[in-house]
């Protein structure tokens, strides 16, 4: 039997539990992989720029130049190596997938492939949007799902609700996000 969740309190709770926080900023969807392979790749790319710079300039800073390269490259890595891991595995989607069915939009038994699609497309709106209000996006959404929706057979009438539904709930967990909706 699933369980419904109708208390923002509840709702928020298991969200945190799914929600891979970032140890450090407490942002949910910790890529610790992307994260990484982002710092390293950015670091190594950074101090290695940052040696030929110093050399070129045949002065004191070369090293210096290096280690604070080196610095600045891995944490830009690892911000960029986050997001291409939540890209890839986006972390609110296992939230989606455990508990769609409890949705008012859901028929009984409908399968979450039929509503992956708005889910991601919700989610991905968000994360470009942040802040933003739906309803002004709305028409920006509704093209990009017309071009973007692959398999799924959901019409924009019957996919809006998936996609305000992730796109709300993306912001109003977001830190210092306003909830009341």
């Amino acid at each position: 039997m699933t369980k419904i969740i109708d208390d923002r309190t509840e709702i928020q709770k298991e969200n945190d539990k799914k929600a891979n926080r970032d140890p450090i900023t407490g942002e949910p969807g910790m890529q610790a992989t992307g994260v990484g392979v982002g710092a390293a790749v950015g670091g190594a790319a950074a101090a290695s720029a940052a040696i030929a710079g110093g050399a070129a300039m045949g002065s004191a800073a070369g090293p210096i130049g290096a280690v604070i390269g080196a610095a600045v490259g891995a944490v830009i890595g690892a911000d960029i190596g986050h997001a291409v891991g939540e890209e890839v595995n986006p972390t609110q989607l296992v939230w989606w997938e455990e508990n769609y069915s409890t949705r008012p939009y859901v028929s009984k038994g409908e399968e979450f492939s039929t509503y992956e699609p708005a889910y991601r497309s919700g989610l991905e709106a968000a994360r470009k949007n942040k802040g933003r209000d739906f309803n002004d996006l709305a028409p920006s959404i509704e093209n990009n799902w017309n071009m973007s929706r692959g398999d799924s057979q959901l019409e924009w009438d019957d996919a809006r609700p998936a996609i305000e539904d992730a796109y709300m709930s993306y912001n109003a967990f977001q830190p210092g996000a306003d909830i009341r909706r």
